[in-house]
């Protein structure tokens, strides 16, 4: 992960060197001569008042700097009050500074206050932000199905062996949501507008379903799944689904009445997108756990596994609850 703590995400890696440290008992006019002699840094925001142990004891904004006296000196203008971060602190901890403090650099010292190098706003979001963005790519990807890392240099041959066996998952349960529907055949003749909201309501289910497993499969990286721990997760997941449920129910109901003024229809799909979205919920949850607890990796196999068999139950119960209240309308 690219916020762990792990040697290769230190903050320190990141760190850059070329900074200026100005001695407290220089004026202005000789700390001016010692930049000049010495060069600036790419970017610099800020310079760093040292003892003459070397440690860190203020910071001098350039600003302050170049409008102050050329014969007063640095320790009487600058800034005691100096925020640094520990060498030893992971990119995620640096990442707090940057929004609790607001300031554009920060300067990064060891045990005895002595400045290792500096990170400024700029480093943090190139060198930062980009390998966050990878690590997110890679995700998106595990969730299809397959690794970029194994795909991005692939022969078309291969791709095609590692891609292909997650299509057949959709292709089967494309059939099996073909010869569902095809039970139902009497009820979809009975109203065209049931056919309408086939697209909406498997839309929903997948969103529900990919949504809830992606939150479960985060859970699961720190916890080691038991019954107890599925039941709290789902019961969880299960509130907040209904209260999506309730939200989208609500505006579908308003939208097939007002455009179609069919009542059943309405109060049907409205009770559908209810019961769809909650058991979406618990194959978004239920799928990751048992991979997980199989020893498999649910970042590869629980996308495809987790739609089709979300795009399965939406299917069944969407339709079987309007073919009731079809029954039940013309009872």
């Amino acid at each position: 992960m690219p916020f762990s703590h792990s040697k290769n995400n230190l903050i320190l890696n990141f760190a850059r060197k070329d900074f200026t440290a100005l001695n407290e008992n220089l004026s202005v006019q000789e700390a001016l001569i010692k930049i000049r002699r010495e060069g600036l840094g790419e970017r610099i925001v800020y310079f760093y008042v040292v003892n003459d142990e070397e440690k860190l004891i203020g910071v001098l904004p350039t600003r302050k700097l170049l409008i102050a006296e050329p014969s007063e000196s640095i320790k009487s203008i600058m800034i005691k009050k100096v925020i640094a971060i520990k060498h030893n602190l992971s990119v995620y901890d640096a990442l707090e500074f940057f929004v609790l403090y607001k300031f554009l650099a920060f300067p990064i010292v060891d045990e005895d206050k002595r400045i290792l190098g500096i990170v400024d706003v700029n480093v943090f979001t190139e060198e930062i932000i980009d390998t966050t963005e990878r690590k997110n790519l890679d995700d998106v990807f595990e969730t299809i199905g397959f690794r970029i890392t194994e795909i991005r240099n692939a022969s078309s041959t291969k791709a095609f062996r590692l891609r292909f066996p997650w299509l057949i998952t959709t292709i089967i349960s494309g059939i099996a949501c073909a010869v569902i529907a095809s039970s139902f055949s009497s009820t979809l003749e009975q109203s065209i507008l049931v056919a309408f909201f086939l697209t909406m309501i498997l839309g929903l289910g997948e969103s529900i379903s990919i949504q809830s497993m992606t939150i479960a499969i985060q859970i699961l990286h720190t916890n080691q799944p038991t019954m107890k721990w599925f039941l709290k997760n789902f019961s969880k997941e299960a509130q907040t689904a209904i209260m999506l449920g309730l939200a989208s129910a609500v505006i579908v109901f308003i939208a097939v009445l007002l455009w179609k003024m069919d009542i059943v229809v309405s109060v049907a799909l409205a009770l559908s997108v209810i019961a769809v979205e909650v058991i979406a919920a618990l194959w978004g949850l239920t799928v990751p756990t048992i991979l997980h607890r199989a020893k498999l990796d649910p970042k590869i196999s629980a996308g495809p596994m987790t739609l089709a068999l979300a795009d399965i139950s939406t299917i069944f119960i969407y339709l079987s609850l309007v073919s009731v209240f079809f029954n039940s309308a013309n009872g």
